[in-house]
């Protein structure tokens, strides 16, 4: 599917959901990695990820297609159309469109690392575990203000 192909397509589902035209631009964004698609608030155009239409096929992206056009069309009329808003949340229904794409099934069988840091106060020894890593020069520990040192560093898949 080419963009002028997906940009048709996008009109016509506009025309045939919404009853309301569509007049900006709609086209596949190569960059878009943890999104189906995303709806411009400056611009008002749409960009979709290709990868979603290639591995899931034309329903899934016609789903994403009536997601965004929702957020397009609700913003234009100066309605909510922020996911968490009740006039976003009901015109999805109304169109049959998912809240949340699919996950792609080359993320399904990727597995997720994480680091897992560990601290101990030097004076009171409480463990501290984090995400992300301390700068311990500047920081100190929150119960006695002793010395944070860092004692290992751990991956789990």
């Amino acid at each position: 599917m080419t963009d002028q192909e997906l940009h048709n397509l996008v009109v016509k589902l506009s025309r045939e959901e919404f009853n309301k035209p569509f007049r900006h631009k709609a086209f596949f964004n190569p960059r878009l990695r943890t999104t189906g698609g995303r709806y411009m608030l400056r611009s008002h155009n749409i960009e979709i990820n290709k990868k979603y239409f290639e591995q899931l096929g034309e329903q899934e992206l016609i789903g994403i297609i009536k997601h965004e056009l929702c957020h397009y069309h609700l913003h234009l009329g100066g309605k909510g159309y922020k996911h968490r808003d009740k006039d976003f949340r009901e015109l999805l229904k109304e169109v049959g469109a998912p809240r949340y794409c699919s996950i792609l099934p080359e993320e399904k069988n990727k597995k997720r690392k994480r680091k897992i840091l560990v601290y101990q106060c030097s004076a009171c020894k409480l463990i501290y575990e984090r995400k992300k890593s301390i700068n311990t020069t500047r920081y100190v520990c929150g119960k006695c203000r002793g010395k944070l040192v860092k004692i290992k560093e751990t991956t789990i898949e």
